[in-house]
């Protein structure tokens, strides 16, 4: 089952421990396959924003590829 950017965005974003990330805001996507790169978390209040990689505007940065599962909530690995 193929699922859309649009789709994900708006979900909730979990570790695999089960800490609460944020919410998906976004995705980067290369321009010339359209392959999904990365996903835009905007961080929850119990994330530290220190421990992540994060872009210009605060949200956490996590490769596409840790996605582990996608259901209700989107389950991150390291």
């Amino acid at each position: 089952m193929k699922i859309t950017e649009d789709e994900l965005r708006g979900k909730t974003v979990m570790s695999e421990e089960g800490l609460y990330l944020g919410i998906l805001r976004n995705s980067t996507v290369d321009e010339k396959t359209g392959e999904l790169i990365n996903l835009l978390i905007e961080p929850s209040d119990d994330v530290d924003p220190r421990l992540y990689h994060l872009d210009k505007k605060g949200h956490l940065i996590f490769p596409f590829s840790s996605i582990k599962s996608v259901k209700d909530v989107i389950i991150i690995g390291a």
